[in-house]
């Protein structure tokens, strides 16, 4: 994944309490617990994900 621009995204908030497309966003996204974290590649779908759940999740670009 070197060559490939990643993302990192941590999961930061909790999906109790909140619409189910988002609890499904998170799992989408590889995240389903408090504090865990994701490399992914940094495409236009996973942007979008992301934007979805931003209150929930903190994003830092890989280096």
């Amino acid at each position: 994944m070197a060559d490939k621009n990643t993302v990192i995204v941590t999961q930061t908030g909790s999906p109790i309490g909140r619409q189910g497309d988002q609890r499904a966003t998170l799992i989408g996204l590889g995240l389903n617990k408090l504090n865990r974290t994701r490399e992914l590649e940094d495409t236009p779908a996973v942007r979008g994900m992301i934007n979805k759940v931003r209150h929930l999740v903190r994003v830092e670009e890989a280096s």
